[in-house]
């Protein structure tokens, strides 16, 4: 609301337009899931993945943009380019664009609003669920002729949920929809459609336990270092550890400390600070197995 409203001289006429448009398209988010409509209509090459409006061509002259559930409302600085927008994104199939009457950013913009016509809100706001479902299940099953590996839901359900989310729901799915989304990749991958599950993401460990992971390995290739050898290894809890670390400064200040297990087994990173022993860090990645070891 803000950020459409402040810059005009009618602020509250302003405020009324994107009142209407809450109604219309419902809560205002980050960033669409990879299978909503408004990412997928729009014609592209069959390998290709999009996650974000400025990848796609038919929406070209967009400026300004605040997306919503069912849409976008974008602000271009010409009626050239408004009228280019709504006449490319009014072609595709499922799409319907329309110009606003009065402006939004600035008193000098071109508000274009573009809706996806299919997406149906239940009442909690999120997108039907029979709905999403269906477009989230016959996206992931195209992809699997192209697929090398089976990304788990851990790894990628930022792009299934869309943004802001959480473990299993968002402003577009509710946990009814979230949680069978899970299941139907869980099955799918289980199958080997999409060849070997890759783990990465540890996000389904909490942070305090995520935290005790990185510090743990982090101070014992601390206290295992010569001071001079830049990388070297160590064993701890059963794994072989490769760590790399150097003075970041030259000043005895900082140390930068990455460990790693195997290829993709387990990978930590951060900064170990002599002087308070205080330790920073990345997140960690890589197999659940082998980071509960380190708790």
């Amino acid at each position: 609301m803000t950020y459409l409203t402040k810059n005009l001289s009618d602020p509250e006429a302003g405020r009324q337009l994107v009142g209407e448009l809450f109604d219309e398209l419902g809560n205002a988010v980050d960033r669409y899931p990879d299978w909503h409509p408004i990412l997928t209509a729009p014609p592209r090459r069959s390998f290709e993945h999009v996650s974000g409006l400025s990848q796609i061509k038919a929406y070209a002259g967009i400026d300004h943009t605040i997306e919503f559930v069912r849409g976008f409302v974008t602000c271009p600085y010409t009626d050239e380019r408004a009228d280019r927008l709504v006449a490319s994104a009014g072609q595709i199939a499922g799409l319907y664009a329309r110009r606003l009457e009065g402006p939004l950013y600035a008193n000098n913009a071109h508000p274009v609003v573009v809706v996806a016509m299919d997406v149906e809100l239940e009442a909690d706001g999120t997108i039907r669920s029979r709905n999403a479902l269906s477009w989230f299940a016959q996206q992931t099953a195209a992809a699997a002729e192209s697929a090398k590996v089976a990304e788990t839901w851990w790894n990628i359900r930022s792009h299934l949920l869309g943004a802001p989310h959480g473990s299993r729901s968002s402003l577009f799915v509710n946990q009814h929809t979230g949680v069978h989304m899970r299941k139907i990749l869980e099955a799918m991958n289980a199958s080997g459609m999409f060849g070997p599950i890759l783990e990465s993401s540890l996000d389904m460990l909490s942070p305090k336990k995520r935290a005790a992971i990185s510090e743990t390995l982090i101070r014992t290739a601390v206290d295992a270092w010569d001071k001079e050898s830049a990388s070297f290894t160590f064993e701890m809890r059963g794994e072989m550890c490769k760590a790399s670390l150097r003075d970041t400064w030259d000043d005895k200040t900082e140390l930068s400390v990455s460990v790693e297990i195997g290829a993709h087994a387990l990978y930590i990173s951060g900064f170990y600070y002599p002087e308070s022993c205080k330790i920073t860090h990345v997140e960690p990645t890589g197999k659940r197995e082998v980071a509960e070891k380190f708790i």
